[in-house]
């Protein structure tokens, strides 16, 4: 199940766009019938999880919390029991993403289309630190960009 939380009022969200593009990549990912919770929030919120799960005293755009934070990047998710199938959450700042596309010069919706595949990513355990993992999955995000229409550079 898709959950999608709306905690900010000042920026519109296609919450039925938000889901549909996620029911997408999760069927990409052979993951359809998997939970995942995203909320949108405010950059105060986003800063105060930010600093409390990674010790990073700024607003960001995303943060992933995996459910399966052992999972090694590439592998399929071992579902022993029902639970096992929640890829976990994502949290993202409408105001951070506004900020972000104007610098961009994209439309907010793609945008967001980026974050998610990026934030979807992370709870698979993608990383970006090292170059060959950047590139991984750079590739993988590529993948399920198109799959979901987005039409500007990565």
């Amino acid at each position: 199940m898709i959950h999608i939380k709306n905690s900010q009022r000042k920026i519109t969200i296609e919450i039925d766009l938000l889901k549909k593009d996620l029911e997408t990549i999760l069927s990409a990912l052979n993951y359809a019938d998997f939970d995942i919770s995203v909320l949108i929030t405010t950059n105060k919120t986003i800063r105060t999880y930010n600093r409390d799960y990674r010790n990073k005293d700024k607003a960001t755009d995303i943060l992933s919390f995996p459910y399966h934070p052992e999972l090694i990047t590439g592998k399929r998710i071992k579902v022993r029991e029902e639970e096992d199938k929640n890829l976990g959450d994502l949290i993202i700042s409408a105001e951070y993403v506004v900020k972000d596309a104007e610098e961009l010069k994209v439309p907010f919706p793609q945008r967001m289309k980026r974050l998610l595949v990026h934030g979807v990513c992370h709870l698979l355990n993608y990383d970006h630190i090292e170059d060959a993992d950047w590139r991984r999955m750079r590739a993988k995000e590529a993948f399920l960009l198109k799959k979901i229409g987005y039409t500007y550079p990565l």
